[in-house]
């Protein structure tokens, strides 16, 4: 296993997106950040901070479960659905930036934009991942990336948070190939 990402690459990497966030949107107004369970949960609350420390308007926050909406369920172990928090100001018109750990097949952000489409109707969409690691089998594509980081598809890109994990890492595993 070996490190690719020590605690000031992923802060450094959280602030350039948000900077880019912030551009991109042209200003925090009318603007959701919307994290995955788990660890994108913990890295959107950051970028909401980060947005709300540079701009100086506070950006609502929240998570988007996305368990039951994944056509994968068969091949991957049950994991107990996370709750799903919007804002109070809710997501219709609204920018709503997904922020996830590692983008990988996109089914995961395929599960989360059917997930939206129940709860509302957002202005737009864009995708913020700390890593995207390519193999994509869907096209998705994100807006905002920390960092690529091209692997075999034996390889497994672990993200640890300091809220859930004790330390920020991100490390790649060489698995068996």
């Amino acid at each position: 296993m070996r490190t690719v990402l020590q605690p000031a690459d992923i802060t450094r990497a959280l602030t350039r997106i948000s900077h880019e966030i912030l551009e991109s949107n042209r200003g925090p107004e009318q603007l959701v950040i919307l994290g995955i369970p788990t660890r994108g949960v913990f890295l959107a609350n950051r970028v909401g901070e980060l947005i709300t420390s540079i701009a100086g308007t506070a950006v609502p926050t929240g998570s988007l479960d996305v368990t039951m909406y994944r056509d994968d369920l068969d091949r991957h172990p049950t994991r107990a659905p996370s709750p799903t928090h919007i804002p109070d100001s809710g997501i219709d018109g609204a920018t709503v930036v997904l922020v996830d750990d590692v983008l990988y097949s996109g089914r995961t952000i395929r599960a989360a934009l059917d997930a939206l489409g129940d709860i509302g109707r957002p202005r737009a969409v864009r995708l913020a991942t700390l890593i995207d690691r390519g193999h994509r089998e869907l096209p998705i594509r994100p807006d905002f990336v920390g960092k690529n980081l091209p692997s075999a598809a034996h390889e497994r890109i672990n993200v640890r948070v300091a809220e859930l994990d004790g330390d920020d890492a991100v490390t790649i595993d060489g698995g068996e190939a």
